[in-house]
């Protein structure tokens, strides 16, 4: 099973921003992890800063890989090119998030993504990725 991780903008960060929000964990460590825990399935990484890097990814993959965990960041509330991208492709995506985001400003509640997504999690930490690639595989 082939399972693209997709993150989107200031995750590159983790680690470093926002920590009370975010933790102190860097995501390559988190990745290192998920790899051991799932070693049947091959798990490729992308992070980007920029929308239109995040929708090539989308299309590249979107029709050949069994499935997508996305965070799409901040784009999550603000992407309609993306929610397009998604609704486009045949890979199920699973929007992901670390926060809680129903706990934060109220721009934060509404996802432009969800409704093309097969699913989401949200407020489990670094755990919403595993719980995103335990969706995939309940469902593959």
């Amino acid at each position: 099973m082939n399972i693209q991780i997709i993150n989107g903008p200031n995750l590159n960060l983790l680690g470093v921003r926002e920590k009370s929000i975010y933790g102190s964990s860097d995501f390559e460590s988190y990745l290192a992890e998920l790899k051991t825990n799932f070693p049947d399935v091959t798990i490729s990484y992308f992070q980007s800063n920029v929308e239109g890097e995040i929708i090539n990814i989308l299309h590249e993959v979107g029709f050949s890989y069994d499935g997508i965990v996305l965070n799409a960041g901040a784009y999550t509330h603000t992407s309609i090119a993306i929610a397009d991208a998604i609704a486009a492709i045949n890979t199920p995506v699973i929007e992901v998030h670390i926060s809680n985001v129903y706990k934060r400003e109220e721009f934060r509640h509404h996802s432009m993504l969800a409704a093309s997504c097969k699913g989401v999690i949200a407020g489990f930490g670094m755990h919403s990725y595993r719980l995103g690639i335990e969706s995939l595989l309940l469902n593959y």
